[in-house]
């Protein structure tokens, strides 16, 4: 996707020296943009653990290229294949709730454990990772072309009115690699000409949407509202959202959806006011190996700081009472009960064990 109309995507090898990886620094956006240079396994590690880059699918990437770049530091000083399982375990420990993270790791061990010979390994890696990078660009477009028909069908019965689409988060091009997951779909209606307008969730308390998602939609001139994150029920009430879509950092095999905290409000409102929930994710963010979201994921709890002091584009400002304790929850869970349908790039399906395998089959 532009940014100040030149197309960027989140993360790349650099083409005159393969051996840099550069990023976007999310952290410096909107106020600042600012490509960052990661040169060590430590600096793509720390990239996603400070959350200069973040976002399920990115992180995924950014895991993959990481191991590429822990390749290339290399010392010797232990066996290869004991250093590639100590940089696989300590890399998905960055943060735990995204599953993508493990998945792509795990994808780049498959591949690298067939070599025990540095020299052939490591353009394996990069290979590898560029081919993960490449299919989660894929991925993203494809679920915007199913997504849109949601939109579409919306449009169809309100001919010559916006469709209002509330978004928690950000799951844009920022969160992976291009399109996004959730604003993929949008970005597309608006490419077809569909009049849509986006209330964007601020996102607290490192307002993600405020920041990011806001940011993206300028950037593609599609209008949108930024409005606290308590509002959505009360735009619900009043007919002003026709449709709520949401990523994923971790999905279950049963369509229970992780996402940024306060998902599960807006499913709630979303459920009492009969507005359709979609969550859009690639399928590589389902974890097929648990069933019960609310007790089977682990829930990142993050530095208290985040909610102590704001940040913005004077810099830090505390807004909590000295002393007093703070619970900065990451995420949260939203029982398969509440969602209308998962948006993946295989396509739409029910949120459920046989319809989620139903769906991987079709091909």
């Amino acid at each position: 996707m532009r940014i100040n109309g030149q197309n960027f995507h989140t993360i790349w090898a650099d083409k005159n020296d393969p051996k840099k990886i550069k990023i976007i620094d999310q952290q410096k956006l909107p106020f600042e943009f600012c490509i960052k240079t990661l040169q060590t396994f430590d600096d793509a590690f720390n990239a996603i653990k400070e959350m200069i880059v973040r976002g399920a699918p990115l992180i995924g990437v950014t895991a993959a290229y990481g191991m590429y770049l822990g390749l290339l530091n290399f010392k010797n000083e232990k066996p290869l294949a004991d250093f590639l399982e100590e940089i696989c375990d300590r890399m998905k420990s960055a943060r735990p709730t995204a599953v993508n993270l493990a998945f792509a790791v795990d994808t780049m061990f498959a591949t690298l454990e067939k070599t025990d010979n540095i020299e052939q390994m490591i353009p394996l890696a990069l290979d590898k990772a560029n081919e993960i990078k490449q299919l989660e660009i894929e991925n993203c477009n494809s679920i915007g072309e199913h997504g849109v028909t949601l939109i579409e069908e919306i449009a169809a019965r309100k001919p010559g009115q916006q469709v209002n689409i509330l978004t928690h988060c950000n799951a844009g091009w920022l969160a992976c690699i291009d399109w996004g997951t959730a604003l993929a779909p949008v970005y597309k209606a608006h490419q077809k000409g569909i009049p849509v307008h986006v209330w964007v969730d601020e996102t607290r308390p490192r307002n993600q949407g405020s920041k990011l998602t806001a940011f993206e939609l300028k950037q593609e001139n599609i209008p949108h509202t930024v409005i606290p994150d308590n509002t959505g029920g009360h735009l619900m009430q009043h007919g002003m959202v026709d449709l709520v879509l949401v990523g994923s950092d971790r999905t279950t095999r049963t369509g229970d959806v992780c996402n940024k905290i306060g998902t599960y409000l807006k499913a709630l409102a979303a459920s009492d006011n009969g507005i359709p929930f979609y969550v859009a994710l690639p399928t590589s963010s389902i974890d097929f190996s648990i069933s019960d979201g609310l007790t089977e994921i682990p829930i990142e709890e993050r530095n208290g700081d985040e909610v102590r002091f704001m940040e913005g584009k004077s810099g830090k400002i505390q807004v909590v009472p000295e002393g007093s304790p703070v619970a900065n929850y990451g995420f949260d869970v939203t029982p398969a009960r509440l969602v209308s349908g998962l948006i993946t790039e295989k396509g739409i399906c029910e949120p459920s064990v046989a319809e989620i395998e139903k769906l991987l089959k079709s091909e």
